[in-house]
C-alpha cells in the first residue's frame, strides 16, 4: 500500500493550495479517504473525510467553508482544496484510508 501526498508548500495568508494523494496497493473505491494534519506540539487531527463514492463529506469545524475534499476513483486520487488559508492551518498534512498513512506534505501559511 502506498499513499503519496503532494502539493504542499509556503503560501501567504488568504492564499490557496490543492493537495493531492495518489493511492495504490488497495481497492481505492472501497475505502473512505481522509486528510489529517499535525502541527508542531499538537495532536494529529481530522481535517476532512469522504466516503467511497464521494457522496458524503465531513469537515473539522475549523476548516468548514474553506476546504473541500474530493476524490477521483478513476485516478485513485483524493484531493484537498484549501482556500482562505490562515497561519493556524500550518501543519503537516497526511492522507489516510484509516488503515495506512502517507508520509505527509508540509503546508506553511506565513507572510
Amino acid at each position: 500500500v502506498q499513499l503519496v501526498e503532494s502539493g504542499g508548500g509556503l503560501v501567504q495568508p488568504g492564499g490557496s493550495l490543492r493537495l493531492s494523494c495518489a493511492a495504490s496497493g488497495f481497492t481505492f473505491i472501497n475505502y473512505v479517504m481522509t486528510w489529517y494534519r499535525q502541527a508542531p506540539g499538537k495532536e494529529r487531527e481530522l481535517v476532512a473525510g469522504i466516503t467511497s463514492v464521494g457522496s458524503i463529506t465531513n469537515y473539522a469545524d475549523s476548516v468548514k467553508g474553506r476546504f473541500t475534499i474530493s476524490r477521483d476513483n478513476a485516478k485513485n486520487t483524493v484531493y484537498l482544496q484549501m482556500n482562505s488559508l490562515k497561519p493556524e492551518d500550518t501543519a503537516m498534512y497526511y492522507c489516510s484510508n484509516l488503515e495506512y498513512w502517507g508520509q505527509g506534505t508540509q503546508v506553511t501559511v506565513s507572510s
